[in-house]
């Protein structure tokens, strides 16, 4: 049986206008709305210089002068600013506007309540670029789930082991905190996806000699009760060549079991292949032929249902403010948990 890979599209699409011209819209915004067949309609950032040279490489018809200019267009409006400019941003839209936010929402669950807040107060159809839900591997997951060919689901594993280029982005070093709420926060959401939310978790951040950064490590367990065990295990720092490298989620239940490779995180930005495999209890294993991966394709879903949404074809916004909000309240937990001492160990009873 074909499982889904790819979001339904629009029946009649409408413009798009970017707000930032950062490397993750020339990376994956922008291919992937070239592949969709989305029209963007112009770019806007405060570097015009390069605004322009995004624009005259990508065919996009106009760059705006301003951020008043770019919101008097009448478009969906894909903001890939940092999170920190999201509120004045969303302060010039016109009221009811539709709008994609790039993730995370805010730095925090204060700045998120913030941007959800002001989403409701000015009637804003908005969601967030949480995409790797929407990634060919990860619908057809979610549609395995719902087929049960997995069976009741005991077992949700990531594990990321490999080298991540942070000089690529200079702009989280001053950040208090960053692995989670910048990278990890794509699994918990993934998860969230999947399974909905866990009723606690642990967690622990570190940092690494070799990064100024504030953390690059992390280890969660999130409580989902006594049957499902879910765990990440994310490390940006094993520079010791590919053999052991590893990017995987795993997905495992009593009668089946699904794994995905992240493909983009090996050799990042270049990356290799997603894969995803399957297998029934006793195997044997069989990969699923995949339609795209996680960059660009991922990309297109969360524009196809916000464009769907508003126009009444999908009756839900599976990445609206409101559930990004939850995603956020799962890395506040985490950050809270990281600052909470350990279960001591018992002590040796001495015998006078």
């Amino acid at each position: 049986m074909a499982l889904q890979q790819a979001w339904p599209m629009p029946s009649a699409p409408r413009p798009i206008v970017i707000i930032g011209t950062g490397g993750i819209v020339k990376d994956a915004h922008l291919p992937a709305y070239r592949k969709a067949g989305f029209a963007v309609a112009g770019l806007y950032d405060p570097d015009t210089a390069r605004a322009e040279t995004l624009a005259a490489e990508w065919n996009v018809p106009r760059v705006f002068r301003s951020i008043d200019e770019a919101a008097a267009s009448d478009a969906v409006f894909d903001i890939a600013a940092p999170p920190v400019a999201h509120p004045d941003i969303l302060n010039c839209l016109r009221e009811g506007s539709t709008v994609l936010l790039q993730k995370p929402m805010g730095l925090d669950l204060a700045a998120a309540t913030e941007i959800h807040d002001m989403c409701a107060a000015r009637g804003l159809i908005a969601a967030v670029n949480f995409q790797l839900r929407f990634s060919p591997m990860m619908l057809a997951i979610a549609d395995a789930i719902r087929g049960n060919q997995l069976g009741a689901l005991t077992e949700i594993e990531v594990h990321i082991n490999l080298v991540t280029p942070w000089h690529l982005f200079p702009h989280l070093e001053p950040n208090p905190q960053v692995e989670i709420v910048s990278h990890s926060i794509h699994y918990l959401d993934a998860i969230r996806a999947l399974v909905g939310n866990p009723s606690g978790v642990f967690a622990r951040s570190f940092g690494h000699p070799d990064s100024a950064l504030a953390d690059t490590r992390t280890s969660m367990i999130l409580d989902y009760g006594r049957e499902l065990r879910v765990l990440l295990s994310i490390n940006h720092h094993h520079d010791f060549g590919r053999r052991f490298a590893d990017a995987q989620f795993r997905v495992e239940g009593a009668s089946g079991v699904a794994v995905a490779k992240l493909g983009v995180l090996l050799d990042y930005p270049t990356g290799e292949p997603d894969e995803l495999w399957l297998a029934p209890k006793g195997g044997p294993w069989t990969q699923v032929p995949l339609s795209g991966a996680w960059f660009p394709d991922a990309f297109i879903g969360p524009m196809a249902n916000l464009q769907r949404f508003a126009a009444g074809e999908d009756a839900t916004l599976l990445t609206a403010v409101a559930d990004a909000w939850q995603t956020m309240a799962l890395v506040e937990a985490c950050y809270l948990s990281n600052t909470q001492p350990g279960t001591p160990l018992p002590s040796m009873r001495t015998s006078n």
